[in-house]
């Protein structure tokens, strides 16, 4: 699900409607160009739980640096960039997503190997998620009183 105020950013920037007043991603690219970054894709890497993560990849003084985000936000923000979006075959089909051949934008230079490209994880498999995505994870897992899964969550937690 994507969130109304979301969606609604992404409609005016795809609509190239200029709001009276800048919204929160107006805002956001205006402060990111007066420092003189630059977004430089957006990848959705995983699809955990009916939820889509994604990284945002921005450049500053020809440092790469990158930005775990909500998938609305990253795509709300690329609207407004103009930069690409680019995912795995896996996640479209585990979303659901055909896509045919003509539809597919090959990329000159894919932004992660091959051998990097995530899998779809294990319940179980923690060790790649993040510190805030572990704690969103853990308290899933304790509103649904999944002790053991919370339980082997927390060990992934104190491991780091």
């Amino acid at each position: 699900m994507i969130g109304n105020a979301e969606a609604q950013a992404i409609a005016i920037a795809l609509e190239n409607i200029v709001p009276t007043r800048p919204l929160t991603h107006d805002l956001m690219r205006d402060m990111l160009f007066s420092f003189e970054v630059n977004i430089e894709e957006i990848i959705i890497h995983n699809l955990i739980d009916g939820i889509f993560y994604s990284t945002i990849v921005c450049k500053h003084n020809n440092e790469t640096y990158e930005f775990d985000s909500r998938t609305s936000d990253a795509v709300a923000l690329s609207t407004r960039f103009k930069c690409p979006i680019y995912t795995y075959e896996t996640i479209l089909e585990t979303a659901g997503v055909s896509i045919e051949e003509n539809d597919i934008i090959e990329p000159e230079q894919p932004p992660i190997s091959k051998e990097e490209a995530p899998v779809k994880r294990k319940e179980n498999d923690y060790a790649a998620l993040s510190l805030p995505e572990l704690e969103k994870q853990l308290q899933r897992a304790l509103e649904s009183e999944d002790y053991e899964k919370a339980a082997t969550i927390r060990d992934e937690i104190s491991k780091r």
